[in-house]
């Protein structure tokens, strides 16, 4: 990329905690990435909206309610409405091996993060994943 990525940090629902969330958000600037971060209890139309504003090339949801189930596919349908395809999401928080496996095999987001993840691993993979669509 000729530019920085550019990456929308957000946190769907009503969930008020948002530690992890500037965490990643962190690491990710601190890896040479733009990173815009919307705050918290933030509704999905709100998500996609700054996403299209921001021109952002990833989102990234953190979620700790247990509503990920339903916001984070209806952000990805959002998305897929407002032709934005190619904006890679991915997705951090309390969720079960198989709900995040239905979110990426069945709603599109790219990888789905638990507790604890490496944010070297994080940022490698927002990094390989960007690279690769240029």
């Amino acid at each position: 990329m000729d530019r920085p990525i550019r990456v929308l940090i957000a946190k769907p629902g009503l969930d008020g905690h948002d530690r992890g969330a500037k965490v990643i958000a962190r690491a990710l600037r601190d890896a040479g990435m733009e990173v815009i971060y919307t705050g918290i209890q933030q509704t999905p139309q709100m998500i996609v909206e700054a996403a299209l504003q921001e021109d952002v090339d990833v989102i990234g949801l953190s979620i700790l309610s247990g509503a990920h189930m339903t916001l984070l596919p209806h952000v990805m349908e959002l998305l897929r409405d407002h032709g934005m395809h190619d904006v890679l999401v991915v997705a951090g928080g309390i969720i079960s091996d198989d709900d995040a496996r239905i979110l990426k095999e069945q709603h599109g987001i790219a990888e789905v993060y638990g507790p604890g993840a490496s944010t070297h691993e994080i940022v490698r993979f927002i990094q390989e994943r960007c690279k690769t669509r240029t």
